[in-house]
């Protein structure tokens, strides 16, 4: 796995709009954040454009994202949000500059579409929190502390309590994965996760627990928890049922469909649709144990 350089104070970051449209008051004060504590920040033309729910059209968005990812001088990539739209944008992109001199790229929900791309060409990337919520009541946010210490290469050490949904176990792995509907929907393509031997991440927003169900037997029945080393679970936000309830939990749903393995299971983690939302850095080398005695998750 290639680990981008980390960042330092003087470098310029790049923003831009892959996939939904996102209003200007919603990323400025983040660019204010970035720009006091020392860093360039650089806007993509069309980051605060609108084309439908889009950001802007899917050539324009890609215009703008291949500009970032070929600009030596831009030392990491922080995408302004989710939505929808960044598996359209991502068809036209050229990667062969940035392979050569990679930087980091961060994001999370619909941003799983561009996790798994450098997964699968072996480039780390930052599941994190983005620019809306850098600030909470004016102050940084500990999502935005957790973003910046993976930026600069410090060490994510993250302590949870030991709940009984938990399943005990340690596992020592690359750590792959984002959110579960847009791993569903990239089910067999190009963009496929290989979970062999991996820690997958998971999270979600306003699914039906149906259909969270139909999502895990999918992962069950297509192989791709049969070799996994370890299963976090992050926030599942908003989760709905229909009229006839479902009758089971979310996470009585996750441990139904690993109940054959016996792999270690973390449940609420804080990462996803929800504050806090802690950093994981996708690709990398990740340790978690699971006991009675509480969770560690660390990455270096």
């Amino acid at each position: 796995m290639i680990i981008p350089s980390y960042i330092q104070p003087g470098d310029t970051i790049g923003i831009a709009s892959p996939a939904s449209k996102i209003d200007r008051q919603d990323v400025v004060p983040a660019i204010e954040l970035l720009t006091n504590i020392g860093y360039k920040v650089e806007v993509s033309p069309h980051t605060f454009s609108s084309f439908h729910q889009y950001a802007a059209t899917d050539q324009q968005r890609a215009e703008d994202f291949q500009q970032l990812l070929d600009n030596p001088d831009i030392k990491a990539i922080i995408c302004s949000r989710g939505g929808y739209g960044t598996l359209r944008m991502l068809q036209q992109l050229d990667w062969s500059k940035f392979r050569a001199d990679p930087k980091w790229i961060v994001g999370f929900s619909d941003v799983t579409v561009l996790h798994s791309a450098l997964n699968t060409t072996q480039i780390a990337s930052i599941h994190g929190v983005m620019p809306r919520y850098f600030l909470i009541d004016g102050t940084p946010s500990d999502s935005f502390a957790s973003l910046m210490s993976a930026l600069t290469g410090k060490p994510l050490d993250y302590e949870l309590s030991y709940t009984e949904t938990n399943r005990a176990g340690n596992a020592t792995a690359e750590l792959i994965g984002g959110n579960l509907s847009m791993l569903y929907s990239l089910r067999g393509t190009p963009l496929d996760i290989d979970t062999r031997g991996k820690i997958l991440f998971i999270e979600d927003l306003n699914e039906y627990l149906y259909h969270l169900d139909r999502m895990m037997m999918n992962l069950k029945t297509g192989g791709k928890l049969d070799e996994l080393s370890g299963l976090i679970v992050g926030s599942f936000t908003g989760m709905k049922d229909l009229d006839t309830p479902y009758g089971k939990t979310v996470e009585e749903i996750i441990l139904d469909s690993v109940a054959d393995y016996d792999f270690p299971v973390i449940f609420n983690f804080p990462a996803g649709h929800s504050q806090p939302n802690m950093s994981l850095k996708m690709g990398c080398e990740t340790r978690i144990e699971s006991s009675e005695n509480g969770i560690k998750i660390t990455q270096y």
